[in-house]
């Protein structure tokens, strides 16, 4: 018997976008960055990072925005941040909002990461590792 991979699907808000991941996530993690709580509106953002030819665009279509070797993606449609590049680092990956997935639960964060940005009010008591940059 031949194994398959598992798909997960996720998408925006309105339903406008829509995506699916291939296997199972590479990674997983809060990030605390000031680009992230402004591009998220929160505290922190959790992501998941997966190959990038294991993802793809099911319906609708991804809206950018770029900064310096960072591409952000949303949906143009309601707002909501789906996605997030970066040209060094992460080469071959792309990073999704774990909230965005039908099924949040497959991620599982294994660290906070630029927490020298974590806000006073968040207080962190998980147990998880905590990085003052991305290690």
């Amino acid at each position: 018997m031949v194994e398959t991979s598992k798909n997960y699907e996720g998408g925006c808000f309105c339903g406008a976008v829509r995506y699916e991941l291939t296997g199972e996530p590479d990674w997983s993690a809060h990030c605390h960055c000031r680009s992230c709580q402004r591009a998220v509106g929160a505290a922190f953002a959790s992501w998941i990072g997966v190959k990038a030819e294991n993802f793809r665009v099911t319906k609708g279509q991804i809206a950018n925005c770029n900064w310096p070797g960072v591409e952000r993606g949303f949906c143009g449609n309601c707002g909501t941040s789906l996605t997030y590049v970066a040209e060094e680092g992460w080469p071959g990956q792309i990073s999704v909002l774990a909230p965005t997935l039908d099924d949040p639960g497959i991620a599982s964060p294994t660290a906070h990461v630029y927490v020298e940005h974590q806000l006073p009010w968040v207080k962190l008591d998980d147990g998880l590792p905590q990085y003052e940059q991305f290690e």
